[in-house]
């Protein structure tokens, strides 16, 4: 068995506007991580168990690197992830007053892509793609 640390090709972020609530900026973390989880198997890693035996669900193998940036860095970095086609999640300000998975996905197919209120978004791919993703972003306090 190897102890040498597992080093990944690939990066996972997540990409906040700098002016939510505290909140907020956990609300939408969970939403947008959960997205990645469920549609992209290879970035979950083996189960957990403790010393007693108690098995825990597994969960990303990767950390989840959290950044913050502008209305405007939000915009540009969700034009950028489009023109990359890379696995993205989307979270909308419209989501803050939706009480439910039916109404969340009717408030974003609501409105055209170019007009989407972004105040969260979460990406996944190869390290240098994601970085091109998030220029201009900074790393979340």
């Amino acid at each position: 068995m190897t102890t040498e640390p597992l080093r990944y090709d690939t990066k996972i972020a997540v990409l906040l506007r700098a002016d939510l609530e505290i909140w907020q900026r956990l609300n939408v973390t969970a939403f947008l991580v959960s997205g990645l989880g469920a549609q992209l198997p290879e970035v979950i890693g083996e189960p957990y168990e403790d010393a007693d035996g108690v098995p825990y669900l597994p969960m990303f193998r990767q950390p989840v690197l959290v950044f913050e940036g502008t209305k405007e860095t939000l915009t540009a970095a969700h034009a950028r992830v489009l023109s990359r086609a890379l696995p993205r999640a989307v979270f909308t300000s419209d989501l803050f007053v939706t009480g439910n998975d039916r109404d969340n996905r009717a408030a974003v197919r609501a409105v055209p892509t170019r007009e989407l209120d972004v105040v969260g978004l979460a990406v996944y791919g190869p390290r240098n793609a994601v970085d091109k993703v998030l220029k201009g972003a900074r790393m979340h306090p």
